[in-house]
């Protein structure tokens, strides 16, 4: 496991959270964090079925504030790259 490791290879195994709501107009991503933390400029991986796809953090918030971090326990917007739904599982990559 450790060579698999130092060759970059990625275990998702468990989801950081999940997202509750999805604004298509505006491609907003409602997300509970269910677990640990996230920053802008990390990737996370949103997965709900077959379907998935990664992305770089750009922006958060927060009540409609801008925040650089987020923690367990927060519920956040983030814009995302493409159309998701609720209860789409969210990993940090």
């Amino acid at each position: 496991m450790l060579e698999l490791l130092r060759l970059g290879v990625i275990f998702l195994d468990n989801p950081i959270g999940k997202v509750v709501h999805y604004y298509d107009k505006l491609s907003v991503a409602i997300i509970d964090l269910e677990k640990g933390g996230l920053k802008v400029g990390d990737e996370v991986k949103f997965k709900r079925g077959d379907e998935e796809f990664s992305q770089k953090i750009e922006s958060l918030q927060v009540d409609h504030k801008d925040v650089d971090s987020v923690k367990k326990g927060d519920s956040f917007g983030v814009k995302v790259d493409k159309p998701t739904k609720p209860g789409t599982e969210v990993y940090l990559v």
